[in-house]
């Protein structure tokens, strides 16, 4: 069926708060979960809705708690996100953390205690609006077996980068340290697909291209071999080592069958541009120009713009099935 963008964010927001959450929590995640939706990126978007309610009914994570915020040095802020999620943690920290990086050129804000569920890049999407660059890090639970094995025990470990431009949206992207993100994988396993070989293990430690297979006790493998396991091992030092957070192998989440998000650690480094000379913004115009003559390239994430455009002219097309079962995680009564 079609909705508008604003007719699926009311809902969305309403099932939030329906099953526990602040108002400030269900605003953060309405506008996560639709930021994902309209840009097309479906994996994160109201398809991760039946993990968040069954991770709050299960009080697995709590829908209305308040974060702590620890100015820890000129460079550093740390949040303890209270056993809620990560966007509300981000949120209460990131104008200290901007601040320091005007002032210092650089500052970093580490997360713990806090579930992430959602895509990196909407994360960082705020500090390139703001004129600021950023590389964010999250982990995750053990999802991904490190190169040369076929157990999992790193996440997936995503990392993401953000650039601001001048009167342009920021160049931003996220990217897994695994072959392919869980979430696609999960989406292989609801439609019914098959997975393309070299994604993953079944919980044997056979190769498999069932995304049950992985989903169910196995492990994904990492991207370009030991280079993506290099990535994932520095991702989950920085999001988990630097701000006390759980390592992948830590988290009990898969251990509980209702709850689907993991508790996991962030560190988002926040970079000032104008701090390193001036016509920093400008020149790296020169570079984005002659990138465009490459013919057939694109910027990452030029796509999420046009789905962007497409979705507030045209509305989001929500499978029957799909609607169905958002409308089931409204409480009875």
């Amino acid at each position: 069926m079609k909705l508008s963008a604003e007719d699926l964010r009311q809902l969305v927001m309403r099932i939030f708060l329906e099953n526990g959450c602040s108002e400030t929590t269900a605003r953060a995640l309405t506008h996560t979960v639709m930021t994902a939706e309209v840009a097309g990126t479906l994996s994160h978007g109201v398809f991760r809705m039946p993990g968040y309610v069954s991770s709050l009914r299960a009080g697995w994570v709590d829908g209305k708690a308040e974060p702590i915020v620890e100015d820890r040095a000129p460079g550093v802020v740390t949040v303890d996100g209270a056993n809620g999620f990560s966007q509300v943690a981000q949120e209460a920290g990131r104008d200290l953390v901007m601040d320091k990086a005007r002032h210092c050129g650089i500052a970093a804000l580490s997360i713990r205690n806090a579930h992430h569920y959602a895509a990196l890049w909407p994360d960082l999407e705020p500090f390139g609006e703001a004129g600021l660059a950023g590389l964010a890090f999250v982990n995750s639970l053990s999802l991904m077996a490190p190169w040369g094995g076929t157990r999992a025990l790193l996440g997936t470990n995503p990392m993401g980068f953000v650039w601001p431009r001048a009167g342009k949206p920021p160049l931003l992207w996220d990217q897994a340290s695994s072959v392919m993100a869980h979430g696609e994988v999960l989406m292989h396993a609801r439609d019914g697909k098959s997975l393309p070989p070299g994604v993953g293990y079944d919980a044997e430690g056979r190769e498999t291209t069932d995304p049950a297979g992985i989903r169910d006790g196995g492990a994904l493998a990492s991207f370009g071999k030991h280079k993506g396991t290099s990535i994932a091992l520095m991702v989950e030092l920085l999001a988990a080592g630097l701000g006390g957070g759980l390592f992948g192998f830590e988290d009990q989440s898969r251990k509980l069958p209702p709850p689907k998000t993991c508790s996991a650690g962030m560190t988002i480094i926040v970079i000032d541009p104008a701090r390193f000379g001036d016509g920093v913004i400008e020149r790296a115009e020169d570079m984005f120009a002659e990138y465009a003559t490459n013919e057939g390239a694109r910027l990452p994430g030029e796509r999420r713009h046009g789905n962007r455009d497409r979705s507030a002219a045209q509305g989001l097309e929500v499978a029957d099935a799909q609607y169905e079962k958002l409308m089931e995680l409204l409480p009875a009564g």
